[in-house]
């Protein structure tokens, strides 16, 4: 399995691939329209992020193995992709990976610059989200 790092710089390559900032925006509607639909029985408020304009629901399952998988959905075709993109860094990572992770991939392919305020709050909203779920997951009792 890649490392975190080596995930982030895999997205990063591919995004410097395209220069022009439509064609990235529609890298990301297309890494949106790839993700599998989340099942209904997820889609509840208790999963919708705070702080997303758009419904975002995110649910965060702990496995046998000590890692965390995770499955989303948002309404948005753009967010389903930041979605997208961070559930590929993260998912069936342990908590510990998950907190100390530096998701630096967003600064380096230039989405914080690139996105509207309410977007890049509803981003960092998602990541608060999952590393909530990684310090709730690492503090359970063995």
């Amino acid at each position: 399995m890649q490392t975190i790092e080596e995930v982030q710089q895999e997205i990063v390559e591919e995004f410097l691939d395209y220069e022009d900032w439509m064609d990235r925006y529609q890298l990301l509607i297309d890494l949106g329209q790839e993700q599998q639909p989340l099942p209904e029985q997820y889609k509840k408020e208790s999963n919708l992020i705070e702080g997303c304009q758009s419904r975002v629901w995110l649910q965060a399952d702990f496995q046998e193995d000590g890692t965390i998988h995770f499955q989303a959905e948002s309404d948005a075709l753009i967010v389903k992709g930041l979605v997208m993109l961070l559930i590929r860094v993260l998912d069936n990572r342990t908590p510990d990976e998950i907190l100390n992770a530096d998701l630096h991939f967003i600064e380096d392919i230039g989405l914080r610059e690139h996105l509207s305020p309410t977007r890049s709050n509803g981003l960092l909203a998602m990541v608060k989200q999952m590393r909530l779920y990684a310090l709730a997951f690492k503090n359970l009792p063995a």
